[in-house]
Order: C-alpha cells, then structure tokens, then sequence
C-alpha cells in the first residue's frame, strides 16, 4: 500500500467549517492538504501546481459548481480521481457525478473517519492505471426522477448506486416489496445511462395472460396462430437500442425462461412463427417482490436466468424501514395532487404527520400517495388532522369494505355466454375486444363516482391519468 506522506490532496468547498475539519483529518492522516474556497481558485493552483493526487470537491458553490470543476479536471487530467461531495443526495446529482468521471460520490454530513478511508482507496497505487471514464451523452430534464424521494440513509445509497449503475452496460434485478417504486428506479437507470435516447419500454409479465406472453414479449408474424391477421413487434424490438422493463419476472412462466435466457446470451430470437433472425441491443433490468432463490429451489425459475439477471441487485426498502421519509414524501404528494386535482394548497398538521409515520404502510410508496390523492380530494380544509386520515383512510389491503358491493354473481357466467356467442359467429381478436370492453364499464363506473373527474378516477383505480385519456378518447370533458 502506498504511504499518505507527500500525496497531495485538495480540498474544495465554500463552507470553511468543511474545509477546515477535512483538510485537518486528512494531514493527521499523513496527506499534504490544501484548500480552495470555489472552483476558480482551485483552476487557478492547476495551472501553476499542477493536478494533485486526489481531490474532494463540493457541489454546489458560489460560480462553476462542482460538476463542472469536475469536467474540466477530467478534461485535463482523466486519471486524476476526484471525490464529490454534497448534501443533496439525488439521483440526478449522484448520476451526473458519475457520468463525470468521480471516483466517488461522499454524502454530506459525512464520518470523517470514512472520508479519510475513502481517500486512501481512492488514490492508486503508483503503477495502476485507474480507468477512463465513460462519455455519456447528457440526459433530458429529470422529471420522473423527482418520484424518488428519501434522505435516509438506505435511500441515499440507492440513489449512489443508481448514479453509477447507470453508467455501466450490465443487467440489474430491482427488488423489493410492491408499491416500493421499482419501476421508478429502472426509469432512473435508463434515463441516467448512456442509452437515454433509445426507448424505455416496460412490461408486467404478471399482467399479461401466459397464452399472451411470448407473442408481446417477441412478436409474431401473420397467420403464426389463430387470430394473427398482421405481423406484431415485440417488446424486445420496440426497446432495441434502449432499455427493457420487466416487472414481476418471478411470475414469467417456464417455458418463456428458457427463450428470455437465448436473448439475454445470445441477444437474437425469432417471432412467434417466424423464420428471420431478430438481433437486437437491450439492457435488460428485471423486477420481483418475489424470492426467487426459493422460487429456484422450488423448481419454478431457473437458476441459470437468476444468474443472468442478477448480474447486480438493489434492493429498494419499504417504508416502514425508512419512516423518517414520510413526511417529504407526504407534504409532496399532497403538494402535487392538490394542483393537479385545482384544489388549494393543504398541509399536515404535526399530530397528523406523526400519525403517517406510526402507521406500517404495507402498499409503501404506492399506498401512501393514493392516500394523499384522497385527501386533497376530500379532506374539507387546508390543514390535514388526524381525524381527516381517519375519515379517508382505505381499508387493509385484501379486505371488503362492508359497504362495497359483491361482484354479481352472473357476472362471469354471463361474460362466458357472450364469449361463446362471439366466436361461434366467427370472431376474432375477442381478448382485445373484451378488455377494452372491460376497461371502459370499469372507467365509466370511476368516473361516475367521481363526477367526471379524471385525476381522481385514476388515482381509485390504481392507473395513471394517461390511461385513463387513452381509454376514453378527448371527447370527454376534461376535469
């Protein structure tokens, strides 16, 4: 290993308080330390110094940030390691560090006992030969990046980990519980990676019939089976050259297993009926709430694709591990759906909040904003109590409400006899046709109890306002 004495390390940042208490852990370390107020003092010293052996550098400061310090350091210097540091601990921010070239991203306040070990991992030994950093094009404004939110620690190192995943090629199996913002966290993946300008293209494999399944996932050709009338692209060919989703992989049936693991090899596969050769280039991110270990043990998932999609995993926690994020993700949901919904602007109460954070969140991220939809919709004044949570307060999951209504019991007889009729007068496509059928009675039926307001509707439902649009059409009034 190589000693402390005579590296050079600088220190950049306008708070001299952080100055001062780094730079002198870092000399009682054996490092030769000096410290810059902004990035111009620090360009200047370059340029009649020289580049030190590792620097540390704020983000946010008085004239060039940090991120563009850090540009013009690896643009001078490739090999010079450079650790950022900031207390704004985002994905935007970890991933643009990242992107950058930084050795590491250091979340402030920080120990500074790990601050010093991180520099002595970070400066190489005298023969290595650290890497180059990736170019990367620069992404488009983060917009769903704003949906992640947290400042514990378990977030912060998600977020870390989002920043530099992004930059590397390799596939990455997103767990955690439902509602906990998995989809959310592969978007941020995409959008900070290299492959930003391909397309996003996500799919629940559990929401797809298993008849269904091979066809979305890998197209078909006319006439492949009954009812294909017209050649079908797949989902791996609507994402080539970008990123595809798969939610809850754990329940893709076994026959698929084996054709996703040729694709994922071999990067090609055939349309259902097809004889042409199909190569794409995909990054693959998958998702589960499930164990799949155990789903290998039980013999239902393959432990060859479990090893080709957990190439690296994150594990996103929920929410009753990180209470202390509630009332950020609380006050902004209420912020956002109070706008959305043209209501006046609501707040919690203290008694309220403390109330969010007692409660155990078995939806997570998910039930916790449906319930803040429900109190900008419904709650009568601008500050939130304890007594609207209980008045708006959904019923456990998996329960029914004594109030609510049974499905009909002909129901499912009668959608049958409409079936048989259907295909009996020679119909085709009828899945199709059924679905959206389904999908308008269910819509109406929200909208209705709504009063036509669609934002609402959306958020009862579990779907996203833009569903909601699509299925309808623009001849509604909007509200």
């Amino acid at each position: 290993m190589t000693s402390a004495d005579n590296r050079r390390v600088w220190v950049v940042d306008d708070d001299r308080s952080v100055r001062f208490v780094l730079a002198t852990a870092l000399r009682d370390a054996g490092y030769e330390v000096d410290g810059f107020e902004n990035a111009a003092s620090a360009l200047a010293a370059l340029r009649v110094r020289g580049a030190p052996d590792l620097l540390f550098t704020d983000v946010r400061m008085p004239g060039e940030d940090g991120l563009l310090l850090l540009d013009r350091l690896k643009a001078a210097h490739p090999q010079l390691p450079v650790i950022v540091m900031s207390a704004y601990t985002d994905v935007a921010s970890t991933a643009s560090a990242f992107r950058g070239g930084a050795h590491e991203f250091l979340s402030k306040p920080f120990d500074l006992d790990d601050a010093v070990a991180l520099a002595a991992r970070a400066l190489p030994a005298e023969a290595a030969q650290p890497p180059v950093p990736v170019a990367a094009p620069e992404p488009e404004a983060a917009t769903a990046a704003q949906e992640l939110i947290g400042d514990t620690p378990a977030m912060r190192a998600l977020f870390r980990a989002i920043g530099r995943l992004a930059q590397a090629p390799l596939s990455v199996l997103i767990t955690g519980e439902t509602g906990t913002g998995k989809e959310l966290v592969a978007s941020a993946l995409h959008r900070e990676s290299p492959r930003s300008a391909g397309p996003f293209v996500a799919l629940n494999t559990a929401a797809i019939p298993a008849e269904l399944l091979e066809s979305e996932l890998f197209g078909h050709e006319a006439g492949a089976f009954t009812g294909a009338q017209r050649r079908h692209v797949g989902r791996f060919e609507q994402a080539d050259g970008g990123t595809l989703f798969l939610d809850e992989i754990g329940d893709m049936p076994a026959s698929l297993q084996t054709r996703l693991l040729r694709v994922l090899a071999e990067g090609e596969f055939f349309r259902v009926g097809g004889r042409e050769l199909i190569r794409v280039d995909v990054r693959v991110i998958a998702a589960t709430h499930q164990d799949l270990e155990a789903l290998v043990q039980q013999g239902r998932f393959r432990a060859d694709l479990l090893h080709r999609l957990n190439v690296v995993r994150l594990q996103i926690p929920p929410l009753r591990e990180r209470r202390s994020d509630i009332p950020l993700l609380a006050d902004t949901f209420l912020h956002r759906a109070a706008r959305k919904l043209g209501a006046g602007a609501k707040r919690f109460d203290p008694a309220a909040l403390a109330a969010l954070q007692a409660m155990d969140w078995p939806g997570n991220v998910r039930e916790l904003q449906n319930l803040c939809w429900r109190l900008a919709a419904l709650a009568p004044g601008e500050t939130i109590t304890v007594s609207d949570l209980e008045d708006v307060q959904a019923p456990t999951p998996g329960t029914v409400p004594t109030s609510a209504p049974s499905a009909p019991a002909e129901w499912d007889r009668q959608l049958g006899q409409w079936a048989l009729a259907c295909l009996q007068a020679g119909a085709r496509e009828l899945h199709a046709e059924a679905r959206d059928r389904f999908d308008q009675a269910l819509l109406n039926a929200a909208l209705q109890h709504t009063g036509g307001r669609r934002v609402e509707a959306a958020a009862l439902l579990g779907v996203g306002r833009n569903t909601v649009t699509r299925k309808l059409g623009p001849g509604r009034k909007r509200r």
